[in-house]
């Protein structure tokens, strides 16, 4: 009778040994493998909460509040300009083994600084006692004014095919709709068209989609629209009057 030899790993003995006793993913305990999963949310609200502009610190928090399972503990500063604002925030995380066992949770607290000068992702993220006390809590943002869409549509001339447009009877259409002080109104003229944009900074604004409206009124057309989410975003042009004069492409 042939003799059947079987060589274990050295990992595979240990597993056998153990008699199938759980063990955490990283190799480390459970919960630190939870301590892990709640920096790297951490850092995910920091990438979130990024913005290269000046903004006031009870905005960047309140923003940070509104983010899912983070909460704001502490906020030091005034703006993001200069040397910026401290935001202790604290979050979740779970740390799974290998068996059927519970998985262990933990909330930790993490400071972050976010200034003009921070670059994307380098946020000095480290871990900090929690503040005593419970998390912090704002008002509900200022609502943004809404732009009259239909009404520009309707308050807008047509011109005829081989007539000429008034730009002051287009100004004057647009004064006549009363618009809330927050609406940007641009109105510019290029050879027979003339465009206008209504433009809105909705609450929360942190590097995110405007609100906009723009009007064209040209011999034989008139019309008016809302650019898609992607040209309205900032850095894209869709809400500048430009845009109403010479439409762009929509995106592929």
């Amino acid at each position: 009778m042939r003799r059947l030899v079987i060589t274990l790993s050295a990992a595979g003995l240990a597993l056998a040994g153990c008699g199938g006793a759980p063990f955490p993913a990283s190799g480390g305990s459970a919960e630190d493998d939870a301590a892990k999963d709640a920096r790297k949310n951490a850092d995910k609200a920091g990438d979130k909460l990024y913005t290269s502009r000046v903004w006031p610190a009870q905005d960047v928090a309140h923003r940070a509040a509104g983010l899912d399972g983070v909460e704001v503990m502490k906020v030091t500063g005034t703006s993001t300009a200069g040397r910026g604002i401290r935001l202790v925030l604290r979050t979740t995380g779970t740390g799974a083994t290998w068996d059927d066992d519970e998985p262990v949770t933990v909330k930790r607290c993490y400071e972050m600084r976010f200034s003009t000068t921070t670059e994307w992702g380098r946020y000095g993220t480290r871990e900090v006692a929690c503040p005593p006390g419970a998390p912090l809590t704002f008002k509900p943002w200022p609502k943004a004014p809404e732009i009259p869409t239909e009404r520009l549509g309707k308050a807008l001339p047509r011109v005829r095919s081989g007539g000429r447009v008034d730009e002051a009877k287009i100004r004057a259409a647009v004064a006549s709709l009363h618009l809330a002080p927050g609406i940007r109104v641009e109105v510019q003229r290029k050879g027979d068209v003339v465009g206008v944009a209504l433009t809105v900074r909705p609450y929360p604004y942190l590097d995110d989609a405007l609100d906009c409206t723009l009007g064209r009124v040209a011999p034989g057309s008139t019309s008016v629209w809302v650019p898609s989410r992607i040209q309205r975003m900032p850095g894209e042009g869709g809400c500048d009057v430009g845009n109403a004069i010479v439409p762009q492409p929509p995106p592929h």
